[in-house]
């Protein structure tokens, strides 16, 4: 749980995620789940390495998520628990710009998702991921079916 942050520094994160951030949300096939998809919810920044002991001092006033550093020279910091995309949301919405409505739409599909008790339930849920994947110009579009 991050410590109280100031406006200011809200306002900052807003325009980091804006600027050097992604908002989406992944189907992943899982036969292990109820209708065959894991719905996985990422908020993730980006950053150089070069910049890495700046971009954790930016991280740290999260303190929602975990660092990853890829294999390309970029880091990540990667949101993902729904307890903690809940804290970050209203943290940064009265300040972002560019990623609002994915905020948005994140938000109606954690309220969305934990309603689903039917497999019409889920299929709406589905057709919400690809409106959000429209709104971040997927280059990989994969049409999804339910099995019986």
């Amino acid at each position: 749980m991050p410590k109280s942050i100031s406006l200011t520094k809200r306002a900052y994160l807003a325009g980091f995620l804006d600027g050097d951030g992604s908002v989406y949300v992944r189907l992943k096939p899982n036969k292990t789940y109820r209708f065959g998809y894991q719905v996985a919810l990422y908020i993730v920044l980006f950053q150089s390495q070069k910049e890495q002991s700046l971009f954790e001092k930016v991280c740290s006033m999260i303190n929602l998520g975990h660092m990853r550093k890829r294999n390309d020279g970029i880091s990540e910091y990667i949101i993902q628990r729904i307890d903690a995309i809940k804290i970050f949301i209203p943290m940064v919405m009265p300040y972002v710009i560019l990623k609002r409505r994915q905020l948005n739409l994140l938000s109606k599909i954690i309220k969305e998702r934990e309603t689903i008790s039917t497999k019409n339930d889920f299929l709406k849920l589905m057709a919400m991921i690809d409106q959000f994947r429209d709104l971040n110009y997927s280059k990989r579009r994969i049409k999804r079916t339910l099995t019986p």
